[in-house]
């Protein structure tokens, strides 16, 4: 009988020992469910109040309780250039054409919703449509599709193209109740910009740059003053010229406003290098403007007589007889 009865007593003790075994680690499951438990019930008060302080610090300091980091590109690079278009010919001459705004940027907006950056393309590229045709001259476009560009890289893309021409287009607005505005405008630099670019330049570190090719290193602070004086009368001649021919090439074309030439201190114009102008095609606050500029037909009107103009301008530089022959 005893030895009968071992096997059934071990095997009950095997069972009774892996019972044991189950319960410790159910109580050990619920100890760390419980501790778990407590610390929730200390730290989730903490997190709250923590993100309470920063909310009230932000809110009576102006310092915002948290960070958002974006990554930049490096300021030290400059951005890549567009291709150039029209004539593989690298005699020919190069004018840049810049669509105002763009990306997160998007300029004027109209009642209606229009923005203007989407219009300054589509002007842009009517233009570039229309010199490409004619094959007289080479193109580039600081930007041909819905990307932001900072107003001294505009400029910059022309200068380092060694572009003959640049043209910024926009489209104006007036604010509402401000009384009604149509129609276009040219602009060119003003005097005053032209003395801020001037003072800059004349105090530039070690004066290593270049004005129409001359090097302003080595040279005391007069001749500097001076070269870049000259430089200035003659790019604001040449400007004027270019803005006139735009002016009478667009009759029966552009409506333009009661005075179509103007002055003012444009930063994407204060280049030296240059001829520059800046053409505002209309207003996105007019709807008679917003209808043409929207429509097919009055873009391509537009890109043929400001293309035609350009033309006249570069061959007219080529031939030596712009307005800064005489200067």
């Amino acid at each position: 009988m005893a030895r009968g009865r071992r096997p059934r007593v071990l095997s009950e003790m095997g069972l009774a020992q892996r019972n044991i075994g189950r319960d410790g680690r159910a109580q050990r499951h619920r100890r760390r469910l419980a501790i778990a438990a407590i610390v929730a019930v200390f730290v989730a008060p903490l997190l709250v109040l923590a993100v309470w302080m920063q909310h009230v610090v932000g809110a009576r300091t102006g310092i915002p309780g948290y960070v958002v980091r974006v990554a930049l590109p490096d300021g030290a690079m400059p951005i890549g250039l567009p291709p150039i278009e029209g004539p593989a010919d690298a005699s020919r001459p190069l004018v840049v054409i810049d669509a105002g705004h763009g990306g997160h940027d998007p300029g004027a907006s109209g009642a209606g919703g229009e923005r203007e950056k989407r219009l300054t393309l589509a002007l842009a590229l009517a233009v570039r449509d229309a010199l490409i045709a004619d094959g007289r001259v080479r193109v580039a476009l600081t930007r041909s599709d819905d990307r932001f560009l900072v107003l001294q890289e505009r400029a910059g893309i022309a200068r380092r193209l060694h572009a003959d021409l640049f043209l910024s287009i926009h489209a104006d607005a007036v604010e509402s109740g401000a009384g009604d505005a149509s129609g276009a405008t040219l602009y060119t630099l003003s005097d005053k910009g032209s003395d801020a670019i001037a003072d800059a330049v004349a105090v530039r570190e070690n004066r290593v740059d270049t004005v129409n090719g001359v090097g302003l290193g080595g040279a005391d602070n007069a001749v500097s003053q001076f070269l870049v004086d000259l430089s200035q009368q003659r790019m604001r001649a040449a400007s004027q010229a270019f803005a006139t021919l735009i002016r009478r090439e667009g009759q029966g074309r552009i409506r333009f406003r009661d005075v179509p030439v103007q002055q003012a201190a444009f930063v994407v114009l204060k280049s030296l290098d240059v001829p520059s102008v800046l053409l505002e095609a209309g207003y996105v606050s007019s709807p008679d403007d917003v209808e043409n500029m929207r429509s097919r037909p009055w873009r391509d009107g537009f890109g043929r007589a400001v293309a035609h103009a350009i033309e006249i301008d570069l061959a007219d530089q080529a031939a030596g007889t712009s307005a800064t022959a005489g200067l």
